[in-house]
């Protein structure tokens, strides 16, 4: 079971704004899981992996993926309070689920 946050590394967010999305993002997806895979998940360590995203649409076509084989996952749209644009997307969370799962998705992205 792992959980992985994806981060756009091509919009300039300060450590900081990544650090925030990535956590908007991760409770995000958490929120929108079942209640027993999250239980299961947190039993077993709660695993994130962060990965780089290089643009808005193929952050997009990673949330489609997600959604397409129903795992839980949150797109983060920015409030536009601070660095970025109002609604300029930051990040994505897919999980918590099975790793072969998501890494049907991710598995060819690289850390971050």
């Amino acid at each position: 079971m792992k959980q992985v946050i994806l981060i756009r590394t091509d919009i300039g967010m300060s450590a900081g704004k990544k650090i925030a999305q990535a956590c908007h993002a991760s409770v995000g997806a958490v929120l929108n899981a079942d209640d027993k895979i999250v239980a299961h998940w947190n039993e077993t360590g709660a695993k994130k992996i962060a990965l780089k995203v290089a643009g808005e649409n193929a952050i997009k076509d990673l949330h489609s993926a997600a959604k397409k084989m129903r795992l839980p996952c949150f797109l983060v749209a920015d409030a536009g309070l601070t660095e970025l644009e109002p609604g300029t997307i930051t990040a994505l969370a897919i999980g918590p689920a099975d790793d072969n799962k998501i890494d049907k998705i991710t598995g060819n992205i690289k850390l971050l």
